[in-house]
């Protein structure tokens, strides 16, 4: 018969090697990003945030378990975000996921939640992305926030007449309401509201009719690169010469490069490039270094998005709770605040981040920030 002692000394001992087991077992991360189709462009700039987030924390050595990222083409459509999250749920078994795209995260958020996988938005910026579920947090502000920070400066630029060519999608949708709500408070009028599908390539015909409505600026609601691309291109060719504006989309680098985009106005988060606040430079000079480009703010929001996990797993391994969903995303609403690349980042109770909106404009092939 096993003493008393012998059984104790036997249960630590199995205790004590769960527990080096479990440090040794990877920290399993899934990626939901567009890797092929039009919206590839994307896909690579948040891959390349994440891979060097990854390498900033196995530099610092900040957790016990290694990371290992898993990856799912999303195509940026809701059936690539339904079909992705399955997998990394699932098969993967993956905690937490980095997405983006307003429709990819609707369809992704139910499976997420049912599964208790926590999931990071840092692209789509869809105002009903606020309350998908209690799994989906959001790293980047949403459209809502960033039209209200364009209409006061419009109004103040005296822009006053907006003709609005949005995709008829969730996001398009909203950012569509909130002008037809919101230009009238500040003085101003949509004058035209030119939806077009998210496979358009073709917009003479709506340059004609931008052009019979005699706006003062242009607004964009895109969230394709390509298609914002060829909207801006097209327009200028076809006589458009009025203000064009848009939201954080008008940051990829695409589209700043290109000539037509010279003068674009564009909504984002605030980033400041060259603050020397640790953080910041260290991501700003690392990008610049592996990637010989300079930094968007979209890389900064899947830069802070690992991090995020990073602070989150630091904090259960530490107390010896296991990594899971569900723990993490307590300690996410536990914490609430953390000091991220770029400044200080507040969770609501919806686990929506508040940070500051700033204006930028295109100017020979680079942003440059005017409020």
């Amino acid at each position: 018969m096993m003493k008393r002692r012998t059984f104790l000394a036997s249960g630590a001992a199995t205790l004590a090697a769960w527990r080096a087991f479990a440090q040794t077992q990877s920290h399993i991360v899934g990626t939901l990003f567009p890797m092929s189709g039009s919206n590839a462009e994307f896909g690579t700039l948040y891959t390349n945030a994440v891979q060097l987030a990854l390498d900033h924390i196995t530099a610092d050595r900040m957790l016990k378990s290694p990371i290992e990222l898993r990856s799912q083409d999303s195509q940026a459509t809701p059936q690539g975000g339904a079909v992705g999250m399955t997998r990394l749920a699932t098969v993967d078994k993956a905690s937490y996921v980095l997405l983006g795209f307003t429709g990819v995260s609707k369809a992704a958020a139910p499976i997420g939640g049912r599964n208790k996988v926590v999931m990071i938005n840092g692209g789509g910026v869809g105002p009903d992305l606020a309350t998908l579920s209690p799994y989906f947090v959001n790293i980047i502000p949403l459209a809502n926030k960033e039209v209200t920070a364009i209409l006061p400066w419009l109004a103040k630029e005296g822009l006053k007449r907006v003709a609005l060519i949005y995709v008829d999608d969730p996001l398009g949708q909203s950012i569509n309401q909130e002008f037809a709500a919101g230009l009238p408070k500040q003085g101003g009028t949509l004058v035209g509201a030119f939806s077009v599908p998210p496979t358009q390539q073709q917009f003479g015909a709506i340059a004609a009719r931008v052009r019979d409505v005699k706006p003062d600026a242009v607004y964009f609601a895109t969230p394709i690169g390509t298609q914002l691309s060829q909207m801006a291109k097209q327009l200028r060719d076809n006589g458009i010469t009025q203000q064009f504006v848009t939201y954080s989309v008008g940051n990829l680098p695409s589209i700043v490069a290109q000539p037509e985009s010279e003068g674009m106005i564009f909504t984002g988060q605030a980033a400041d490039w060259t603050s020397n606040e640790p953080k910041i430079k260290r991501f700003v000079e690392g990008w610049r270094t592996k990637y010989k480009a300079e930094p968007v703010t979209y890389a900064l929001n899947y830069y802070n998005g690992l991090m995020l996990f990073a602070m989150l797993a630091q904090g259960l391994e530490r107390a010896g709770t296991p990594v899971t969903g569900e723990t993490l995303l307590a300690e996410l609403m536990r914490v609430r605040t953390f000091q991220l690349a770029g400044g200080e980042v507040t969770f609501d109770e919806h686990a929506s981040a508040s940070s500051a909106i700033q204006i930028s404009r295109v100017h020979g092939g680079r942003s440059e920030k005017i409020g």
